[in-house]
């Protein structure tokens, strides 16, 4: 069987859904670029079904709160070593810290992801030792509901409106490669035979 453009689109919906679901998938912790150049990995929460939005979960505090804020560049990179497959996506992100999308994400995460969100100190903060910045009365267990409802002001998502996607599966023979593109989430993916 031929592979065709619309095979590739779908195994990069079904390799993202996928990794938002299990965090034993490769591509659940794919590395998030911003447009001043700063790299971290970050975990997937969610791509929807049409990959129009990636979402992740961030501390408000944190510096790529600030630079993303409304609109800004973002790029993201996942790579699945079994099967040899790299995503490269790019986008527009916002960090939405109220609304429905922020409140639904925060009723949807566990005591113990929510735990992050309760350090003293945001992300990228000075220390006076080595350490996190967790309250030490929950540094070695979950937190109940109750007491992650102070870290609920300092939670966030990102999310990433995709424009391009671009997908590489590296093989023996050379490898192939595709290109989608679109002017926004609302139109159909454009796709193109590329050289890998």
């Amino acid at each position: 069987m031929d592979l065709t453009l619309d095979d590739v689109l779908d195994d990069a919906v079904q390799r993202l859904a996928k990794a938002a679901r299990n965090r034993r998938c490769a591509m659940h912790t794919p590395v998030v670029g911003t447009a001043d150049g700063d790299l971290r990995m970050m975990v997937l929460r969610e791509a929807s079904d049409d990959l129009a939005t990636l979402r992740f979960h961030t501390d408000l505090r944190s510096p790529k709160a600030a630079s993303i804020g409304d609109e800004a560049l973002v790029s993201v990179l996942a790579y699945d070593p079994e099967a040899r497959v790299q995503l490269r996506m790019r986008g527009r992100g916002r960090i939405e810290h109220s609304g429905p999308a922020a409140d639904a994400a925060w009723s949807r995460t566990s005591p113990s992801s929510r735990r992050c969100y309760l350090a003293e100190t945001g992300p990228g903060g000075a220390l006076e030792a080595a350490g996190s910045a967790i309250p030490d009365g929950l540094s070695h267990r979950s937190p109940t509901i109750a007491e992650t409802l102070p870290g609920r002001c300092n939670f966030a998502v990102l999310l990433i409106e995709l424009r391009s996607l671009d997908w590489l599966r590296l093989d023996h023979a050379g490898g192939t490669r595709a290109r989608f593109v679109r002017p926004d989430a609302g139109a159909p993916w454009q796709g193109q035979w590329i050289a890998p």
